[in-house]
């Protein structure tokens, strides 16, 4: 009997530690090859951040990327070319940048097979800290966080951001 839970207890064991998990891994999402695929692309988003690398940011972008700022007013709102505006005036003024996501939810219209036009939303808690200059010229590390939906289409080839960054 000895060795039967013994070969029992290895087999729980390896099952436990490898093999395939019911989450992309690091996450509470559930694993599917879109999810995963859709998470990979949020994370070099995040990356891209980091680095404040607006040209990269931006061919991650969709041609019809629109933020409404999620305010009732449209005055804040923008397209492509407004997100240019928007992310070189904030690389320019901050330094320093940490930025994480906590992948909460991955919400798909393609279950199975992409295909072009395929949309995804992806739910994060992101923590961020950066640092600016106050009006007095001195740094001022501030910290962020939020919660926030990302939207991405699939073009076939990756997945685009068509809003929320």
């Amino acid at each position: 009997m000895k060795p039967f839970l013994s070969i029992l207890g290895v087999a729980l064991l390896a099952g436990a530690c490898g093999g395939n998990s019911a989450y992309v891994r690091g996450t509470k999402v559930a694993f599917t090859k879109n999810n995963e695929s859709v998470l990979k692309a949020t994370e070099e988003y995040r990356l891209a951040l980091e680095r404040g690398d607006a040209d990269a940011l931006m061919l991650m972008a969709h041609k019809d990327y629109w933020e409404d700022s999620g305010t009732p007013s449209g005055s804040d709102d923008y397209g492509y070319e407004g997100l240019r505006n928007v992310l070189t005036s904030r690389f320019g003024r901050a330094s320093e940048i940490r930025y994480t996501m906590r992948y909460m939810n991955v919400s798909q219209q393609c279950k199975e097979d992409l295909s072009v036009g395929c949309r995804a939303t992806v739910d994060v808690i992101i923590n961020a800290s950066y640092t600016v200059q106050d009006v007095n010229g001195k740094p001022l590390r501030l910290d962020k966080r939020d919660q926030n939906q990302l939207f991405l289409e699939w073009d076939g080839n990756r997945w685009l951001f068509i809003s929320g960054m």
